[in-house]
């Protein structure tokens, strides 16, 4: 089984872009903060890439912004 859920704050404004096929597509990434600390003391933060498509893609742009905290839900490829 290949599951992960993530949760982060979307790292810039989504774009929303269309395939050659007409597709809809966004791809952005995931700000996700570690329960470790550096050396300073602040959490280590991880960016996860991630792309949305067909109507989530669009429903991302049209409500999604940078900064938002969000979960997504998916497939690692």
């Amino acid at each position: 089984m290949n599951k992960v859920i993530i949760s982060g704050r979307v790292v810039q404004d989504p774009e929303l872009k269309t395939t050659k096929s007409g597709v809809s597509v966004s791809t952005n990434a995931l700000a996700v903060s570690r329960r470790q600390k550096d050396e300073n003391g602040e959490h280590i933060v991880d960016f996860i890439d991630f792309t949305v498509w067909k109507q989530a893609a669009e429903f991302f742009c049209k409500y999604g912004r940078k900064g938002d905290f969000l979960t997504v839900a998916g497939e690692i490829h």
